[in-house]
């Protein structure tokens, strides 16, 4: 693909849905060949699917994993932000992307760990399990030397080339500053645009992610429903990443669970990420349904910490701040000075103060007041437009600054799956718990469960 190519954005589009379709048509005829073929016919079929060198993943699935994949992924939650046929094609991509052969995952294990997988692991699935947003995760049965017990694990195992893609793809910053715009109604990019390229660049680095999942293992040790799996660091490397493998159940089957039990799953998606935000002033900024298992025991395993944002302690303030003049004291007048200060709202912005508090009070609602709270796909919904909305005066005075990019994504991501569950609960009361200015007695019996966690740590 040419240098000018990259940088035209319609250009780059319709190849980008070309390349979703050619792909997902490939998939479904396999599919559809395999439901009448043999056993053996479909292994074949499988085979044919797949990649089997480093030139044809970066070939075939270096855009596809790249920048403007993950752009598309971030931008599944926006009902009516992008074009339905561009969002189509990015994600019948992302479901549809073919696995790299056994033999290529092979070739990376033994460059990155020494050995095949064969003398490395005691049982090695060669078939995936599922796929990463930058490589896939593979079954296999270590035996731990220090201890002689056998260990199930899971080997997420870059896809080779892919990295390189990533890069060429972050490069154009055009690229991706026309896709913000065509998206996101006018918004300016700049600072959102640069955060983002950053974070997908760490993402990449599989060591990272490595410390960025045990620090949360660590974390929440003990914790009686929040649960993440801990690394293998034997075994990870910045292409690899081995780590405790968990099975449960998966969030389409959490779809078809009574009220209660969603309302249970949605109670400990909130906790775990404002409790991580509050006490680990961490944020894993990929609130995808693909990266939790949900178990019978009210337990949620959460997994993929590739994206992972760290605040520093002066962002923290500004965001308590803000959250307790908005939702606990109803100040507006203070939150439009810290709003100001933090550069949300430019200075000079000639719309009341009043006006001002109830233009951002819509990012509050949910915990403004005490009262019994139902998660609807429409507030989700109209959270996303209302924050890329630039049809309000407010707006054109108002943007993203750097630190703000990721906690966005709370509430395009976290509300939107709330939404989806329905989930219902006294949330301002859960809040209040989390929430570092207060010192508000448990709500629930998973708070009463959490606090005990809390007091023995």
């Amino acid at each position: 693909m040419s240098d000018r190519l990259h940088r035209s954005w319609f250009r780059r589009s319709a190849t980008v849905a070309r390349l979703g379709a050619a792909v997902g048509g490939t998939y479904a005829s396999t599919a559809a060949r395999k439901a009448f073929a043999s056993a053996e016919r479909r292994v074949e079929l499988d085979r044919e699917r797949e990649l089997r060198t480093a030139e044809q993943v970066a070939e075939r699935l270096g855009h596809m994993k790249g920048a403007l994949m993950k752009l598309g992924q971030m931008a599944s939650y926006l009902d009516d932000g992008l074009p339905e046929a561009l969002r189509t094609a990015l994600a019948q991509l992302q479901s549809n992307a073919p696995p790299m052969s056994a033999e290529l995952a092979a070739d990376t294990i033994e460059r990155e760990l020494g050995a095949r997988p064969d003398a490395l692991f005691a049982e090695w699935d060669p078939d995936p399990i599922a796929a990463a947003s930058i490589g896939q995760v593979h079954r296999a049965i270590w035996v731990d030397p220090a201890t002689g017990i056998e260990r199930p694990v899971a080997v997420k195992v870059q896809y080779p080339g892919v990295d390189e893609a990533i890069a060429a793809d972050l490069r154009n910053a055009d690229l991706l500053g026309a896709l913000l715009r065509q998206g996101f109604g006018g918004l300016d990019p700049t600072e959102l645009v640069d955060e983002v390229k950053l974070r997908l660049t760490e993402e990449l680095d599989y060591e990272l992610e490595a410390r960025n999942q045990q620090a949360f293992a660590d974390f929440y040790a003990g914790h009686p429903f929040i649960h993440v799996p801990a690394v293998v660091p034997e075994l990870s490397t910045r292409r690899v990443l081995t780590s405790d493998l968990v099975t449960g159940h998966t969030w389409a089957e959490v779809l078809t669970w009574d009220q209660e039990r969603r309302d249970a799953v949605g109670e400990v998606i909130f906790r775990f990420v404002f409790r991580s935000l509050y006490r680990m002033h961490a944020f894993n900024g990929d609130p995808h349904p693909g990266n939790y298992l949900f178990h019978d025991d009210g337990t949620v395993t959460f997994l993929d910490f590739g994206l992972v944002k760290h605040f520093a302690d002066d962002e923290m303030r500004t965001f308590e701040a803000m959250v307790k003049a908005a939702a606990v004291d109803h100040d507006v007048h203070e939150f439009r000075r810290i709003v100001e200060r933090a550069g949300m709202l430019l200075p000079g912005c000639p719309s009341s103060t009043e006006d001002i508090g109830d233009y951002f009070a819509h990012f509050y609602e949910p915990v403004r007041d005490d009262r019994e709270l139902v998660w609807t796909r429409e507030y989700a919904s109209s959270v996303v437009r209302h924050t890329f909305d630039r049809s309000s005066p407010i707006s054109q005075y108002a943007t993203v600054p750097r630190a703000f990019v990721f906690i966005q994504r709370i509430n395009l991501g976290l509300y939107a799956l709330l939404g989806e569950l329905g989930a219902r609960g006294w949330y301002r009361r859960i809040a209040a718990e989390l929430w570092p200015f207060t010192d508000a007695p448990p709500s629930t019996p998973l708070g009463e469960a959490e606090a005990e966690w809390l007091a023995r740590r």
